[in-house]
């Protein structure tokens, strides 16, 4: 099967055929559509999109069939990423390399592992694909003069893919003719990948054969003693304060609920000295088009007035794997164990209500491993287009996924389950 590639700035390809369901809300068309309309991508945002567009090739030309497409980002900056790669700009600036522009494949903002291609219904990722893909990577790089490619947090299926034998095989070696000095012999390491930790709450009672919990307090039995009470405290401390939590989900959420969501999620980036990303038209337009998929955390003070929320995305009930999504939280103020509360427990009593396999509370921070929160991996990708910088950064990639290695291991040794309900470390 042989396949090729266009490249656009539009999104009419979204028409030409029927288009498989995302396996996350952040991959659907309307949450893209959002950071579109709102500018967090494109215009002034240091997000300039490009879309590569794959297409099945026939011996007919003009009948081609559209495929896939892969979203990709010019970036002149780091912000939003959360994979983060300071050290190789500033390994570049020493050298008096130009590391801006670099080429960035992710969901604006978020950091949720996941699909990084839109596939038409019938299509499976294949290798084929994704270098047809890449070579629409390496044009643009060409014409930007583009220093690398990221492909942050991928599945990974897709990380697999990238990094098999077969694949590096068929890769064809680019380098930038703009480079006049570089070594122009074949680059033997095409892509590199690089593997993070993040954690993971699983709805699996290991002590009741692995179902759903049926409780709160059911998951609490997997715990040890001490963690148990260490959680029930916090949550005591919560209602000691007066603070009592409710959830909204979909329609629900009135357009008072998403301004008091707003004000507190300024407050996040306000006591740091930083503007947010995102809008509130942003948030606004995600709850009239993508309601279904939105749940909405608040706690309230004994007036009745909203303190804090915090608003979580979820995948339809039923699908594969199906997540609840920790995103965006602020707080009016300081409030004991609020942020545990709102943001952890909350979310874990509502992923067993509905039934989710897992919640996904968001990037970094030990402290949900303490929770019952699961060390898990996470999988990107760089391509290098400056040769003389390939054999350093092939090596840091190759050390630091040993290193994320043992720290998942490590992470793993310290979860606070009893051992009739401690999970297989996966690596």
């Amino acid at each position: 099967m042989t396949y090729s590639y266009a490249l656009t700035q539009d999104t009419d390809w979204q028409n030409q055929t029927a288009w498989q369901i995302p396996d996350t809300p952040f991959m659907s068309f309307a949450f893209w559509q959002a950071l579109s309309d709102t500018q967090a991508i494109g215009g002034d945002s240091g997000w300039l999109p490009i879309f590569i567009t794959v297409y099945q090739n026939s011996k007919q030309p003009e009948s081609a069939n559209l495929v896939a497409v892969m979203p990709l980002f010019v970036k002149g900056h780091h912000r939003g990423e959360f994979v983060f790669d300071h050290a190789w700009a500033e390994a570049y600036a020493r050298y008096g390399v130009d590391y801006y522009p670099r080429l960035v494949t992710s969901i604006p903002y978020t950091p949720i592992t996941g699909q990084r291609l839109w596939l038409a219904e019938g299509i499976a990722l294949s290798a084929d694909i994704l270098i047809a893909a890449l070579a629409g990577v390496d044009d643009i790089a060409a014409q930007v003069k583009a220093s690398s490619w990221h492909g942050l947090f991928v599945s990974q299926e897709l990380a697999e893919i990238a990094t098999s034998a077969a694949m590096m095989r068929d890769i064809e070696p680019v380098l930038l003719a703009a480079a006049t000095d570089m070594n122009e012999s074949i680059i033997e390491q095409q892509l590199f990948e690089r593997q993070g930790c993040q954690f993971l709450w699983q709805n699996q009672n290991l002590m009741n054969e692995g179902k759903p919990f049926a409780s709160f307090d059911e998951f609490l039995q997997t715990l040890t003693a001490k963690k148990r009470r260490t959680i029930r405290s916090e949550r005591k401390k919560v209602a000691k304060q007066e603070i009592e939590c409710r959830l909204k989900t979909g329609a629900e959420i009135t357009e008072a609920d998403w301004a008091a969501f707003y004000h507190c999620y300024v407050m996040t980036y306000a006591v740091r000295g930083q503007h947010p990303y995102l809008t509130a038209d942003f948030f606004t337009q995600l709850g009239a088009t993508l309601p279904e998929h939105l749940m909405l955390a608040q706690a309230l003070d004994n007036r009745g007035e909203i303190i804090a929320s915090s608003l979580f995305l979820y995948d339809t009930l039923g699908s594969e794997n199906s997540t609840l999504y920790g995103r965006y939280w602020g707080a009016l103020g300081e409030y004991d164990s609020l942020h545990f509360e709102l943001c952890y427990y909350q979310g874990i009593e509502f992923a067993i209500a509905q039934g989710l396999d897992y919640f996904d509370p968001g990037t970094q921070g030990e402290h949900k491993l303490i929770r019952g929160f699961v060390p898990t991996a996470t999988h990107s990708l760089h391509r290098i287009y400056d040769a003389r910088f390939v054999p350093a950064i092939g090596h840091f990639c190759e050390q630091d996924r040993e290193h994320m290695r043992q720290y998942r291991q490590q992470a793993h040794a310290a979860l606070p389950f009893n051992e009739d309900n401690m999970p297989a470390f996966k690596g």
